[in-house]
């Protein structure tokens, strides 16, 4: 029977899926992280290589017509060293096609979707707009990495929190709602009695203290902090409240940069920090209201939609409807 698999290689985990030609899911597989910035190029290849396998257990390899592959780290294949060893892992299945390495957020994008064109809005970790032209990413906003951007992502929020808390110690005000949590997260400070008459001493040693924790992590460890802002927003704190709508305003106009004039195409929102339960998720989609605002379903599914088109033309059902 003739197939197509769809790939998604994320830092945590590799998944695939095998889908027929009439949207079917015929088999999944499941590996290792398949990113090449979180382990070893060999490592991600091999756990790519896993999972397509076990995708394709039971199936002939030789009637794959077409394999994409969503990758996180996609750009790290521009170093022929590094594609080779996925070319060498791929050519190990035996598949009677080559594989084709798209980004995440096109990936993702395509699950929402069967549209060819839009925009596509990623905050996680990090955060990036896209705008999506025949399915591939032909512009972005954003995207620049903790040190010069990554507005309104986990990292971001995570930030803000630390300097909301480093901002009361300096200014003499109460130490309560985010920054008495980002104390506790950071600190172990979990007595509130301690924060409750505090001398200049003790506030200059809080601050001292947070301040060294926080530079002595990576930088993008600061996303531990961002369900913190969520939670005190949920309560009324004021100033997780200031952090919600400023990183909602930066991502809303991010995806409104994204796109041209008139433009009338899909949004489609992708991670965490933009789920239907996140704060800054509820906000975005109220600032983009009157825009077809969709969710990314599955990325695994977007890449075998991707690959579906490739092998069976526009018309071909998309897998989320079927699988």
């Amino acid at each position: 029977m003739a197939h197509v698999v769809g790939v998604d290689a994320g830092g945590t985990s590799t998944r695939a899926v095998a889908v027929a030609d009439d949207g079917t899911v015929l088999g999944r597989g499941r590996s290792g992280a398949g990113n090449p910035n979180s382990v070893p190029p060999a490592e991600a290849a091999a756990h790519a290589a896993e999972a397509i396998g076990r995708a394709l257990d039971g199936l002939d390899p030789a009637a794959t017509r077409a394999c994409v592959q969503g990758m996180a780290g996609a750009s790290k294949l521009t170093d022929p060293e590094v594609a080779a060893l996925f070319e060498r892992a791929w050519a190990g299945l035996r598949m009677g096609c080559p594989v084709r390495v798209v980004g995440d957020a096109e990936a993702a994008f395509a699950s929402a979707t069967s549209a060819p064109d839009g925009t596509v809005v990623v905050a996680g970790t990090g955060s990036i707009a896209g705008r999506i032209r025949k399915r591939r990413m032909v512009a972005t906003i954003g995207g620049y990495g903790w040190l010069l951007g990554d507005e309104g992502s986990a990292f971001w929020l995570g930030r803000e929190a630390v300097r909301a808390a480093l901002d009361v110690l300096g200014r003499g005000a109460p130490v309560t709602g985010l920054p008495a949590a980002v104390l506790a997260e950071a600190l172990a400070v979990t007595d509130p009695t301690e924060l409750t008459e505090l001398t200049d001493s003790a506030r200059h040693d809080l601050f001292r203290r947070l301040i060294t924790v926080v530079n002595a992590e990576p930088p993008i460890r600061l996303a531990r902090f961002a369900p913190l802002v969520s939670a005190a927003e949920a309560a009324g704190d004021p100033a997780a409240d200031r952090i919600v709508e400023r990183a909602a305003e930066l991502l809303a106009g991010n995806a409104l940069a994204a796109r041209e004039p008139g433009e009338d195409t899909p949004v489609v929102l992708v991670g965490s920090v933009l789920g239907d339960a996140s704060p800054v998720g509820v906000r975005v989609r109220a600032k983009l209201a009157g825009l077809d605002v969709r969710a990314s379903v599955d990325g695994v599914l977007g890449a075998a939609f991707l690959a579906a088109v490739d092998a069976f033309g526009e018309n071909t059902p998309h897998p989320t409807a079927t699988g």
